[in-house]
């Protein structure tokens, strides 16, 4: 039986491999890809394909019919090419079963210049948003201010007839649109919003645009790299369960200490 609003202090294998089929709503993630960095428990001395692979497999298992997984990921650029990593990890999602639904971009305001000095500077991550089968949570976020906004809208001819609901020939625009699938957030010396021991955590902003995003209140999310808690903390604010896996002992303290004042408070389930 798996406790629930705990970190695992193992490899992600092993919490996945006590979990019952479809067990999981939700997966956010970012794994350790192409040693970008340097982490303590020094996975990054020996990430490749052959810890991937299972990992994404196993994760089809452990996902609900309808679930989703948002796997964050970059190519480093070796010997001039860069590596190609992300659309392999992508192209093996979908062999193993998932249905890649959106594609999406992290664009890193401030992170500096980082990539080939014969190429444009690196300044995004892919956000693969994998899905198995239909997706039953998407809570798409509208926040972009709509120009004509509460104006009317003529409807033609062929919408008057298909929405038979409509007894008018016009619409009222909406105040605001759904955002696009390329999110801006501020990181490294430009983000003063999460700073943390760990060599490289997402924004919480953006953990929790996507637990917004593809997940329900009391669906559970699972993160097989937990890192500093991030995905923890904001699941628990927005009220979803959570698990999260992470071999390194010093990560899952940094973690409970980032997560304890939210967990002491009146529980949200």
């Amino acid at each position: 039986m798996m406790e629930l609003n705990k970190i695992y202090n193992e490899s992600c294998l092993e919490t996945m491999s006590r979990m019952p089929d479809g067990f999981i709503d939700m997966v956010l993630t970012s794994p350790p890809y192409d040693n970008l960095r340097t982490y303590d428990n020094d996975i990054d001395k020996t990430w490749g394909a052959h810890i991937w692979q299972p990992i994404i497999k196993e994760l089809y298992r452990v996902v609900k019919d309808g679930g989703v997984v948002v796997w964050i990921v970059g190519d480093a650029t070796i010997n001039g090419s860069e590596t190609g990593t992300s659309f392999r990890q992508a192209l093996y999602a979908m062999e193993c079963g998932f249905n890649l639904l959106d594609t999406m971009i992290y664009y890193q305001n401030g992170t500096g210049a980082k990539g080939s000095n014969y190429a444009y500077w690196q300044s995004f991550e892919y956000m693969f948003v994998f899905t198995k089968g239909f997706p039953f949570a998407s809570n798409r976020i509208a926040d972009v201010k709509n120009s004509v906004g509460g104006k009317r809208r003529k409807l033609s001819k062929k919408s008057i007839m298909v929405n038979t609901r409509i007894h008018r020939s016009y619409v009222i625009n909406p105040f605001y649109s759904v955002r696009p699938n390329v999110w801006i957030f501020n990181c490294g010396f430009s983000d003063s919003s999460d700073k943390t021991e760990h060599p490289a955590p997402f924004p919480e902003k953006l953990a929790a645009d996507h637990i917004y995003s593809w997940s329900n209140e009391g669906d559970i999310v699972y993160d097989p790299f937990m890192g500093s808690g991030t995905t923890a903390k904001m699941a628990h604010i927005y009220k979803r369960k959570w698990i999260g896996s992470e071999i390194s002992s010093k990560y899952v303290e940094l973690a409970y200490k980032r997560i304890d004042p939210y967990l002491r408070q009146t529980s949200l389930f």
